[in-house]
Formats: C-alpha cells, sequence, structure tokens
C-alpha cells in the first residue's frame, strides 16, 4: 500500500550518484528548528526547560587512514540500500565483496591518485565522495579530466542539502588537484540521481559498460567543465 510504498522510497533515495552505480529538511527538523528560531532557549523542545539545540551540520572534509573501516561500512551499506531491490542477490554480493571492506578502503585512502572526502555528524560518517585521476572514457574530450568516482549520502541525509554541500566541496577539491573537467558515470535507470547531476552543471556525452557482479549495466557518462568558472 501507499504506506509500504513511502518506506520503499526511503530505502533507496539516491544514495549512489555516481560512477560506482548511483534538499529540504524534513517536517519534524524544520518545525524544532523554528522553534529555536522563535523561542527562548528555556522553552523550546520538547517540554519546557529543554534547551534548544540546532539541527545537527555534518563537517566535509578530507579522509584519513583512520576512516578506512568506517568508510567500508558506510560504502557497502548504501549501495546495497539504493542498489539491492534492482540487482540479483549473487551479483550484488559479489560487488560488494570486491568493492568494499577495510582493507579495500584503506588502500584507496593510501592511493595518491584518489581524493576521498568525508561527510561527519556526531561522530559518523553519513556521507562521501572519492575523485580519482586516470584516463577518461572517449567520450570525454575537456581538458584536465578527472572522474567523480563514487559520491554516496546516508538515505537519513536525503533532501537536508548536504548533497549540495559535498558537490560544492568535490568541485574546490578538483580545482585544487588541477583538473578543469569533472565528469561521472551514473546507471541509466537511476533518473533522480541523473537529474541531480544535471540540476549541478553535468550534461551528458556518452555511455559506458559498468559491471555489477557478472550483470554488464550501461551508464551514462556526464561531464561538467571547471575552467573559468566561479567558485561553487
Amino acid at each position: 500500500g501507499p504506506r509500504r510504498a513511502r518506506r520503499a522510497r526511503r530505502r533507496r533515495g539516491i544514495t549512489m550518484l555516481a560512477a560506482d552505480s548511483h534538499a529540504i529538511v524534513a517536517p519534524a527538523a524544520r518545525a524544532h528548528l523554528m522553534g529555536c528560531l522563535q523561542q527562548k532557549p528555556t522553552l523550546c523542545g520538547r517540554a519546557r526547560g529543554q534547551a534548544c539545540t540546532s539541527p545537527m551540520i555534518p563537517t566535509i572534509r578530507l579522509a584519513s587512514s583512520d576512516d578506512a573501516a568506517s568508510l567500508a561500512e558506510l560504502a557497502a551499506r548504501t549501495f546495497r540500500d539504493t542498489f539491492g531491490a534492482d540487482n540479483r542477490p549473487e551479483d550484488l554480493a559479489l560487488h560488494l565483496a570486491s568493492s568494499y571492506g577495510p582493507l579495500q578502503q584503506a588502500r584507496e585512502l593510501a592511493d595518491p591518485g584518489i581524493i576521498t572526502l568525508v561527510a561527519e555528524a556526531e561522530g559518523s560518517l553519513v556521507a562521501f565522495a572519492q575523485l580519482r585521476r586516470g584516463a577518461p572514457p572517449a567520450a570525454v574530450v575537456g581538458p584536465a579530466p578527472i572522474e567523480l568516482w563514487r559520491f554516496y549520502l546516508a538515505s537519513d541525509w536525503h533532501g537536508r542539502g548536504l548533497a549540495q554541500r559535498l558537490m560544492a566541496r568535490v568541485v574546490n577539491e578538483a580545482r585544487s588537484a588541477g583538473a578543469a573537467t569533472l565528469w561521472l558515470g551514473v546507471w541509466e535507470r537511476n533518473p533522480r540521481a541523473i537529474a541531480f547531476y544535471r540540476k549541478a552543471g553535468y550534461a551528458e556525452v556518452g555511455t559506458h559498460v559498468f559491471v555489477v557482479g557478472r550483470d554488464p549495466q550501461t551508464d551514462r557518462i556526464m561531464t561538467r567543465a571547471l575552467a573559468g568558472m566561479g567558485a561553487a
């Protein structure tokens, strides 16, 4: 019924937005925030006398080697939440086993060709993005390209502005790395992610194959020029 459909939508969300695939404050949080702005601290909250606290604002930072285990858990969870319903269990299991784990993410964090950003709230990782240097597909013709390899948010953080903040930091890090073109691959069956990227300034330039387990799937290649653009 409608309630079950709503739960399913919340589970899937747009967690995966980049090649590894795939912002309104929630009503309760918005009401609490308005109370914080309009009331004295002693009158804000669920009960009289409870201090008013602002909604959590995640900190976005470069990842370190200490993040390997937490990053592996978040990456596997968000991929499973986003694509589990659309892939065969055996293909999903193969992909998760080959792509995510503390040792795998530790190798990525130590790789000078990979830039990893994480968003942290109250000591837990809630989102991450990875830029990767390397030869792009033929469809990417812009100068000095760098790949937005992965871009994930935990489902609880969809629709709260974090994706836009993380994308802005991605753009800044890409510029700092000397890139003039950002490119990514996004699953052709992920229209919400495609719409997000279009709004962020990306345009479709081609397709390539991305394999999940033993299942070859089609990703749309999208690019965004960085040179000559204002700061995100």
